[in-house]
């Protein structure tokens, strides 16, 4: 793929033990770099990064990761790990849209929705879900639209809407499924209040391989929203983004230029790749 977009998970310096935990849980998953900083390890093929930023931030289950699993005894036994030490929000049971579903935060503060189906029908195992709530509350269908009309190979493949009366807030989507760069995500209206939406505590890195992707990942995702530092933004439905090029850790991992490097981007809010390069 060109591009690449993946979850950025913020840990208060412990993202190694959770990358360790999410690895022993699920198959097919395993820590792919590890620096005091960042790990990124991958889960049946999705790349997921782990930042060591501190305690500024924590993530929210506006964001979540629905997982798809075909086995009973599968999804019960992931289930009954992340479950170990963290908080259900539905309990692994079975419901209206699925013989076995459940929503549990775990113990670093990630939210799952695990699912008992086929993931070849989703088209992705793992896949990345923003529940719009609190501030962003009805906004599911204005963000597929807008999403899926600023990445290449887009297309919106299914939106569920709340039947009339089903609920008293303001959500038309119960369930949407698209893709950007090709890659599944899903939305959907909270149906309920919730006491927390969007933070820094889990965003979407957007890779790019040079500066006019840059520029343009850049400025049409802070269109509405708002810049922060070191390739940081929210946009308008007040989702983080970091939009990175990709020579970025090879630059960081140069022992002579690393240093020299950090001190030029800490000071940048967009990315200038070639400010980096000549560092």
């Amino acid at each position: 793929m060109k591009n690449t977009i993946y979850p950025c998970l913020w840990f208060d310096g412990n993202a190694k033990a959770a990358a360790d935990f999410y690895c022993s849980v699920f198959k097919n998953s395993g820590i792919t770099a590890d620096t005091p900083m960042v790990v990124t390890f991958e889960i049946d093929g999705v790349k997921f990064m782990g930042l060591n930023g501190g305690p500024q931030f924590k993530p929210t289950a506006a964001i979540s990761f629905y997982v798809t699993l075909e086995d009973e005894g599968e999804i019960r036994r992931v289930w009954e790990a992340l479950a170990d030490g963290g908080f259900v929000f539905m309990p692994l049971d079975k419901y209206d849209w699925s013989a076995q579903y459940g929503w549990v935060q775990d113990r670093f503060g990630i939210s799952w929705q695990l699912s008992l189906g086929d993931h070849h029908a989703v088209g992705q195992r793992v896949v990345p879900l923003w529940m719009f709530c609190g501030e962003q509350q009805g906004k599911a269908r204005d963000a597929i639209r807008y999403y899926t009309s600023l990445f290449d190979r887009s297309e919106v493949e299914m939106v569920a809407e709340y039947g009339p009366g089903q609920v008293d807030l303001d959500a038309t989507v119960v369930h949407g499924r698209f893709r950007l760069l090709g890659q599944c995500f899903m939305a959907m209206d909270s149906a309920v209040p919730q006491p927390f939406t969007f933070t820094e505590g889990i965003s979407l890195v957007v890779d790019c391989e040079t500066q006019e992707e840059v520029d343009y990942y850049w400025s049409r995702l802070v269109d509405g929203g708002k810049e922060s530092h070191c390739g940081w933004l929210k946009d308008r439905f007040g989702v983080s983004w970091q939009v990175v090029p990709t020579i970025l850790p090879q630059l960081l991992a140069d022992p002579d230029r690393a240093e020299r490097v950090m001190e030029v981007f800490m000071n940048m809010k967009k990315f200038d790749i070639e400010r980096l390069v000549n560092a």
